[in-house]
């Protein structure tokens, strides 16, 4: 950190939920602006730790490990705390905000009051003073409505927030206080952007992974089974997409998801790239141009199997035109690309590969993962489809 010497340590960093998340079951965490942080796992951690240099542009940047405790104060809130220095590498420094503003720890609270929420949401994202929660976020299916269909709900999407809740529960009904945990420092793959659309698919044809018990096994075959993953090899795990309209972000979650069918899916990815007015036919052509150089890469790897990972196609909502006014809220630098996309793998705790050190002695598979392709082939034949105007 500029300013203090090697010898003096670093303060501890209030960990946050990472408001961005769209998908998955792990609490994503945010560090710093550039950093978010998750539970470690060997078996990520042996990816990261050997990734090929072809895909290292298709995944977050690996900072390290760090840390974490939990903590709770007199009135029952929990807390996460990460403390650098703690005979971990750390690369990234104190958080600015963590210091004692008040909004941040009701991040933390194991029950949350709408106000409470709503608050919290504005207080930690200067700029998006338009956003809000419209509901509280107390079971799995809270976004469907009474007949059992997924509302299309305005609002900032809540499932990191729900994602942190269960960990919480989880870390203090299972450990005392003391105990260190280690979390995987990442890139944030989304601090560039203002108001970050994202779209978590999951890929490939199987999701489970060779460590799995018969009886999860047969749980995420069947889920394969009677959603888009048997038919398409990919299917929806969550989504946010910035509405220019209402200003305001419309969400999916992965119960949503599972329930497509393939035309479904199609125009569920159609909605993703429509900002309330229109179709953002722009963006395109720029990601189906990344998705196939990822393709070629997947193609190249033998031996890798990625089951249960996500692939995050990601633009910026707030779209900007040259000479457009500098004064807009949460600027941010863009370069010249108007339509900036970008294309993520992520979650890699369940991917196994000839040579992993977690796993010395994997599963053997030749050639790439034949799933994973099956679904890149497809969701790049159906964004092709919507480029035709098809």
């Amino acid at each position: 950190m500029v300013g203090q010497s090697p010898a003096e340590p670093r303060a501890a960093v209030l960990l946050q939920p990472f408001v961005h998340q769209v998908g998955g079951h792990t609490s994503m965490l945010t560090y710093d602006e550039h950093t978010i942080c998750k539970p470690l796992v060997s078996q990520e951690l042996s990816f990261y730790e050997s990734l090929p240099l072809a895909m290292r542009q298709f995944t977050p940047q690996y900072k390290g490990i760090v840390s974490v405790h939990l903590k709770k104060d007199s009135l029952g809130n929990l807390t996460l705390i990460a403390s650098p220095g703690l005979g971990q590498p750390d690369t990234c420094g104190r958080l600015d905000s963590a210091g004692g503003d008040p909004a941040v720890t009701l991040w933390h609270k194991c029950k949350w009051s709408h106000t409470q929420v709503t608050k919290t949401f504005k207080d930690s994202c200067p700029g998006k003073m338009l956003l809000r929660t419209d509901h509280q976020y107390h079971t799995d299916s809270l976004l469907e409505d009474a007949n059992g269909k997924q509302a299309e709900r305005k609002s900032y999407n809540p499932w990191g927030l729900h994602c942190h809740r269960q960990h919480l529960n989880r870390m203090s009904s299972k450990h005392n206080e003391n105990k260190l945990h280690q979390f995987l420092l990442l890139e944030n793959v989304v601090s560039k952007y203002s108001y970050p659309c994202i779209l978590d698919l999951k890929m490939g044809t199987r999701q489970h992974g060779d460590d799995a018990s018969e009886e999860k096994k047969a749980r995420h075959i069947k889920k394969c089974e009677q959603s888009t993953s048997a038919s398409l090899g990919v299917r929806i795990c969550g989504m946010q997409v910035y509405q220019a309209d209402t200003g305001h972000f419309l969400c999916k979650d992965k119960y949503y998801g599972r329930k497509l069918s393939p035309e479904g899916f199609r125009q569920t990815l159609r909605q993703f790239l429509c900002n309330g007015n229109q179709l953002r036919t722009d963006l395109l052509e720029p990601i189906i141009l990344r998705l196939k150089a990822l393709l070629a890469v997947i193609r190249k790897q033998s031996s890798y199997r990625f089951y249960s990972s996500s692939l995050l196609i990601i633009y910026d909502g707030q779209e900007h035109k040259e000479g457009a006014d500098q004064h807009l809220p949460f600027p941010k630098t863009h370069g010249t690309n108007p339509s900036r996309v970008d294309v993520r793998m992520i979650d890699f705790a369940h991917t196994t590969f000839k040579g992993s050190k977690s796993n010395p002695n994997p599963t053997p598979y030749d050639g790439p993962d034949h799933g994973y392709i099956f679904g890149l082939e497809n969701l790049i034949k159906i964004l092709q489809s919507l480029l035709e105007g098809k």
